[in-house]
């Protein structure tokens, strides 16, 4: 049976213009980008084209820009580096209760390590945070909000710009962790209102291993690197031209590929219309029903396990939205702060197509998971 890859949040496959983009480098630029000579100059040159093409995608400013590790390192650096920058003037952190580990752990270092005092905001059926909510937290000592674009299992959009709003009335910096965002929605840094964004190139169509961290012109962000003034005394460390190349192709191919959300978003509805139709009352919908990514589909089998429903599919990847242990089962923190009842829980399964997925593809998944659900023998049908 051919594969099918429907898990492009958890990486997406490196796109061929991005593959194209980079592979001469591997062959030469091979020169320090921080020397000036013959061999060191194109390096600069390609980091410095690459810093554009992901300014460009965020409508910002290519000096607002550093390339990082990836998302993680980006969180980290945005959390930490804000902190560290601004605990004279208080310690108070808002964020929600379905963040990405990557923000979860930074802030519960410093809660443990440093003194801060985080608020976790809970969000509603759909996942999402309430702006009000927010305005009720508020302090004044608070010092950060960190929420994430959309979140990266059931796909929620959530209201970054009317948070913005209220950060900046209070003068108080406002981060987003937009790894699951970019490439599949537009995203423009000044219609979000943020100050700080996260980005990682293999949810984008680049290799992993590179992503980028904007940095709003003046705002006051410890190092957390040290060595050389690299990337503009924000992060030390000699940079990779490959990679930057890699996430500046990607940013660009995403740009222009903004026109093809319409479609992947009617082949997302397409399949799920098609296991509504054929599974009636034993399915679900997690997440918001318009407010979320075009490409996820996050849905719950009642009576079923996630796990074991994909392994019957062995030629399908996907993801669960829980994890079995030792013959329970746990909600993932993202469903059980959504107040997901265990018997719809335990049968997640997160479905995110990419640009490349056909209809064809679609349909011959939603064929074997009849079949799959018939012969468990469960009680599935509508």
């Amino acid at each position: 049976m051919e594969q099918v890859y429907l898990d492009c949040n958890a990486s997406t496959p490196v796109a061929p213009e991005v593959r194209a983009a980079i592979r001469p480098l591997l062959e030469s630029h091979y020169g320090n980008p921080s020397c000036a000579h013959f061999a060191g100059a194109p390096a600069r040159a390609v980091i410095d084209r690459a810093r554009r093409q992901v300014a460009d995608l965020l409508g910002c400013r290519p000096e607002e820009i550093i390339f990082t590790s990836g998302g993680s390192e980006s969180n980290n650096h945005a959390i930490i580096g804000s902190y560290f920058a601004l605990r004279n003037r208080g310690r108070h952190i808002i964020t929600s209760t379905i963040e990405h580990p990557a923000i979860v752990q930074p802030l519960r270092f410093l809660e443990r390590e440093l003194g801060a005092d985080v608020t976790w905001l809970p969000v509603d059926g759909y996942g999402r945070v309430d702006p009000d909510a927010v305005a009720e937290a508020l302090r004044p000592d608070t010092i950060l909000i960190t929420i994430m674009q959309a979140n990266n299992e059931v796909g929620t959009l959530q209201p970054i710009a009317d948070i913005a709003r209220l950060a900046r009335a209070r003068g108080i910096r406002l981060h987003s962790d937009a790894a699951q965002a970019v490439g599949k929605v537009p995203v423009r840094v000044d219609d979000l209102g943020v100050d700080l964004l996260s980005i990682a190139g293999h949810k984008l169509y680049a290799p992993k291993g590179v992503g980028a961290l904007y940095i709003r012109a003046g705002t006051d962000l410890t190092q957390l690197i040290h060595g050389a003034g690299h990337e503009f005394g924000h992060r030390a460390g000699t940079e990779s031209a490959v990679l930057a190349a890699a996430l500046g192709a990607a940013c660009e191919l995403a740009g222009a590929s903004e026109a093809l959300l319409g479609e992947i978003r009617q082949r997302r509805d397409w399949f799920w219309e098609a296991q509504r139709a054929h599974f009636g009352e034993a399915i679900r919908l997690n997440g918001h029903p318009d407010e979320r990514l075009p490409n996820t589909l996050h849905v719950s089998y009642r009576d079923m396990i996630g796990s074991e429903l994909l392994a019957a599919l062995p030629w399908v990847a996907a993801s669960t939205g829980s994890a079995c242990h030792a013959g329970r089962v746990r909600l993932s923190p993202v469903l059980a702060a959504m107040r997901i009842r265990p018997e719809w829980g335990r049968g997640a399964v997160r479905w995110s197509l990419g640009r490349a997925t056909t209809q064809a593809e679609l349909a011959r998944v939603m064929t074997a998971l009849r079949a799959s659900v018939q012969d468990s023998g469960a009680s599935v049908q509508g």
